[in-house]
């Protein structure tokens, strides 16, 4: 026969856990508030902006307009008038000719520092770490400027130098006035400030590959080329294309160093790319419309690109 227990006076009956939906509900709310701070701040910041900006590709928006007369929507047009510029496409093409070398740069050198930095020891990694360090936390108009000075026509270290290398008079030689050579100065500045970052996330990648898989390779005869592509680089290959992307977006919309060396000596119509060719439609003639036009362009490329190199991760992933 059961004997009935009686709780004590004063306790009270606890009840189990809850039940398991709701523990599943509240654990699925929790990182979704946490992200709510940055959310928010992203969608203020980032995401209305760039609303307005589609909005304003599709209107008439001049100067008149800044000063407060209505916008008008004009459908395509502008979209159609940046199409049709063959402006545009030498700009864009230049653009995209400079990041293709600028990234290509920067990737190369970035892993080839990174590669150093694990065969130096302790005091000499700490020295170029610092080194990255100040450059990469230099302003890009800062560094400018400063390469600047250094390819400068009249005081200039390269031309100094060049004279007394090739016993010929370098002095009043500019860089910036051809094209080319602007360029390479260019391409020099960007790719100076971005190994850095690809330095650092390459050389932490570096630490994920197993010491005694590498030994191993070593003693089967594998030289330092073959262990890098067939047991460094599978390690690596998502950071890389993380890097890619990223120096693609950045060295893409590059607008800092150019700008500068346009104000330093540079000729602004044959020296333009995306990010500068930008400002000047959008601020210098006013015409934000067409600007806006410009930069969705430009935001749908640099998607697409992303997206690929994303779609292609997820893929070698997933195999």
């Amino acid at each position: 026969m059961a004997v009935a227990t009686e709780l004590p006076v004063g306790t009270v009956a606890v009840s189990g856990p809850p039940p398991a939906p709701r523990r599943r509900r509240r654990r699925a709310l929790t990182p979704l508030l946490l992200l709510s701070p940055a959310l928010v701040m992203l969608a203020v910041f980032i995401g209305w902006p760039l609303v307005q900006m589609v909005v304003m590709s599709f209107q008439e928006f001049g100067r008149a307009q800044i000063f407060g007369a209505p916008p008008s929507f004009v459908g395509l047009d502008n979209y159609i008038a940046v199409l049709t510029d063959a402006g545009f496409w030498q700009v864009l093409a230049r653009s995209v000719a400079l990041c293709v070398v600028c990234v290509a740069a920067t990737m190369v050198l970035g892993v080839l520092v990174a590669l150093l930095m694990t065969k130096l020891g302790r005091v000499m990694r700490t020295a170029v770490s610092v080194a990255l360090l100040l450059a990469w936390a230099m302003p890009a108009l800062t560094a400018t400027i400063v390469w600047g000075w250094i390819f400068d026509t009249q005081y200039g270290l390269v031309n100094y130098a060049l004279t007394q290398l090739t016993g010929t008079d370098w002095t009043g030689h500019s860089w910036l006035i051809d094209p080319i050579s602007f360029f390479a100065v260019a391409a020099i500045i960007i790719t100076w400030g971005a190994i850095p970052f690809v330095a650092f996330s390459v050389y932490a990648g570096l630490g994920q590959v197993p010491d005694e898989v590498l030994e191993a390779a070593q003693l089967d005869g594998a030289g330092a080329f073959s262990r890098f592509r067939l047991i460094v680089f599978p390690y690596l290959r998502s950071i890389l294309i993380v890097l890619l992307i990223l120096q693609v977006i950045w060295d893409l919309r590059v607008f800092a160093q150019i700008y500068a060396l346009q104000t330093i000596g540079g000729v602004r119509a044959d020296t333009n790319t995306i990010g500068v060719y930008i400002y000047s439609v959008s601020m210098a003639s006013g015409d934000l419309g067409s600007g806006g036009a410009i930069s969705v362009i430009l935001v749908v490329i640099m998607l697409v690109i992303s997206g690929y190199y994303i779609r292609s991760m997820l893929c070698q992933e997933e195999a």
